[in-house]
This record gives structure tokens, C-alpha cells and sequence, in this order.
């Protein structure tokens, strides 16, 4: 893991060196990693639209093999795998997102060590130095070090003493601020800490608000532009207005309502954790909710809706079919008739 947060700190100095926003770096960090995630979301959207296609086989093997559930388990991963729509494939990608938040998290939280470049000793020295000097707490460790960068900024005679004893170079603070919030600080949602300091805590209060807003955007979104969503409404009415099926609707609610708690859980632990984090993690979840909406959009147009279009067709086609049928087997009895009356009036 250790390697993997060199890796981002390096990335995002080559940002912040370009760009000279702390800020803007965490939006191109943010951007280059959903963007190099895209591949594998447009992977897992036609995995879910084989899926749907293969809907009508699913249920041929769950009539055929209802009874053997590891038979018929069997059989839909065979099925699956000829096909290359694993189900799998739709659980990848938010494991990825979750496993890169520790990078992004150690970056926020150490900047001395993963952007200026300040080597761990020299950290461990100056957490030593700040507190003999009842500048900082026990809380600031090599890890966490937030508290470290405010005292460099804040104290004059700390930094001094820093520089003079050789930890840090002045050249090796950097501005931590984007569109003049610190994005070091962690915003609070206590009324007395809001209140003492506004001009500090009332604009942080803007990175809980947008991760909830983006992340709740981006669930509705999920939900409407996959495969079959239209068709689950119908048959969710259809079912609701059918007695015989008040079972069946019942189990549906059921599992419907799992699901929507676990979907919630995650803007709720976001909200929390946003809390609990400087507030340049909370930038880099807005930018990714943000590039998460631009994605599902781009692979529902892409992929989706002509998904949706050429099935929309076929079933016309069918349609188109059966009413044509009925229509020829009658001309075929009228025609039967009219050679029965000829028939009768030739022999009479």
C-alpha cells in the first residue's frame, strides 16, 4: 500500500506544480482515476445488459431446473459464462472505489510527507519539537499530521525553529486552500464551533452538503438508466393491481427495502465520515460523484438506450406478428366457406 500512496502524492504534486491549486490537484486526481475506471464501468453496464437479455433463458433454467437449486445454479453460470455477462462484474467496481479512498485519505491527512516531499523522520521530529513546546497535542501523528501543517502556518516561532534545526524547507509549505477555503480544516456541524468562527466553518459546510447531494443524484441516475427500469415500473403497477399477486408484491416490497437501505447506508457513512476528514476528502468524493453522474449518462446513450431501442423493436415486430396472424387464418375460413357455397351450388 505504501507504494500506491507515493504514487497518488507524486501524482498529485505533478498536479499541484502545474496547476498551482491544491484544490485543482484533487479534481485532476480525482478525474484521471474515475476516468481510467470508465473502461471497467462501461464493462460492467453491458454486463448487466446481457443479463437483461438473457432473462427469458433464466427462466427457462428456473422451470427446468426449480427443484436442484445447485443444478440450476450450475447452469446459470455456464449460461453466464458462454455469454460473458458475469454478475459478478457489477461488484468490482465499487470495491475499487472503496479500496482507493485509503490512498486519497493518507494524502489529505499527511501532505507534508506524500506532496512536500518532507521525509517521515523529519515529521516525527517536528510533532516531537511542537509538542515540547505546547504547540501541538498528542493527537498529530506521522500519519495524520493536519494539526502540523496549521502550526507551521499559525506559528512563527515554530516554524523558525523547524527551519533553523533543518526539518523543512520554506519552499516545502505549500498553500493548502482552494477558492480560499483551507481544505485542511475539517468541517463541523457544531453551533458553538460554527458560531466562534464563521468565516472558517460556514463554507466547509458546503463539502457534507454536495457529497450527499451529488452521491443521492448519482444512485437515482443509477437506477434509471439501467436495462429494463421501464419494465420493472409496469410490472411493479401491473402486479400491484393484480390480488392473485399480492404475494409476490409483498416479497418484492421486502427485498426492495433491503436494498434501499443498503444504497442509503452509503451517502449516510459519506455524510458522517465528511465530518470526521479534512475537507479535501470531501472535495474528492463531489468530483467523483460528479464524474460518476458523466459516466452513467455517456454509457447509457452509448449503450443502453440502443440497447432499449433494438428491443423495443423486435418486440414491435413480435407484436406485429401475432396480430397479423389472425387476420390470415380468418381470410383462409372465409375462403374455405366461399368454396363450401360453390360446391353446394353446383350439385344443386
Amino acid at each position: 500500500m505504501s507504494l500506491l500512496y507515493d504514487l497518488f502524492g507524486w501524482i498529485t504534486r505533478i498536479f499541484y506544480d502545474y496547476f498551482g491549486n491544491y484544490g485543482v490537484a484533487i479534481i485532476m486526481l480525482t478525474v484521471l482515476i474515475r476516468g481510467l475506471l470508465i473502461p471497467l464501468n462501461v464493462r460492467s453496464q453491458k454486463s448487466m445488459i446481457k443479463m437483461q437479455a438473457l432473462s427469458g433463458k433464466q427462466a427457462e433454467l428456473q422451470r427446468k431446473y426449480g427443484d436442484d437449486k445447485q443444478k440450476l445454479q450450475e447452469e446459470m453460470m455456464k449460461m453466464q459464462q458462454e455469454n460473458g455477462a458475469m454478475g459478478l462484474s457489477g461488484c468490482i467496481l465499487p470495491i475499487i472505489q472503496l479500496f482507493l479512498i485509503w490512498p486519497i485519505y493518507r494524502i489529505v491527512s499527511g501532505p507534508l510527507i506524500y506532496l512536500s516531499q518532507v521525509s517521515k523522520e523529519n515529521v516525527t521530529n517536528m510533532i516531537t519539537l511542537g509538542q515540547e513546546m505546547n504547540i501541538l497535542g498528542k493527537g498529530v501523528t506521522e500519519t495524520i499530521h493536519i494539526g502540523l501543517v496549521s502550526a507551521l502556518n499559525n506559528s512563527g516561532d515554530f516554524l523558525n525553529a523547524c527551519i533553523s534545526k533543518g526539518y523543512i524547507a520554506l519552499d516545502q509549505l505549500l498553500d493548502l486552500h482552494f477558492l480560499g477555503i483551507d481544505l485542511t480544516m475539517v468541517p463541523s456541524f457544531n453551533p458553538v464551533t460554527i458560531i466562534a468562527q464563521p468565516k472558517v466553518y460556514l463554507p466547509l459546510l458546503l463539502f457534507p452538503i454536495l457529497v450527499v447531494l451529488t452521491q443521492v443524484i448519482s444512485m437515482q441516475f443509477t437506477k434509471i438508466v439501467k436495462p429494463g427500469y421501464k419494465q420493472e415500473q409496469e410490472a411493479k403497477e401491473r402486479a400491484k393491481n393484480n390480488p392473485a399477486r399480492q404475494g409476490q408484491v409483498q416479497e418484492n416490497s421486502s427485498t426492495e427495502m433491503t436494498m434501499k437501505m443498503m444504497t442509503w447506508s452509503m451517502p449516510i457513512i459519506m455524510l458522517i465520515t465528511t465530518f470526521t476528514m479534512p475537507a479535501a476528502m470531501g472535495l474528492y468524493w463531489i468530483v467523483g460523484g460528479v464524474m460518476g453522474i458523466v459516466t452513467q449518462v455517456m454509457v447509457y446513450f452509448l449503450f443502453t438506450k440502443p440497447y432499449e431501442q433494438k428491443k423495443a423493436e423486435i418486440e414491435a415486430k413480435k407484436e406485429a406478428v401475432f396480430k397479423r396472424k389472425p387476420k390470415e387464418t380468418e381470410n383462409a375460413e372465409d375462403t374455405a366457406n366461399n368454396k363450401k357455397k360453390k360446391n353446394n351450388n353446383k350439385r344443386k
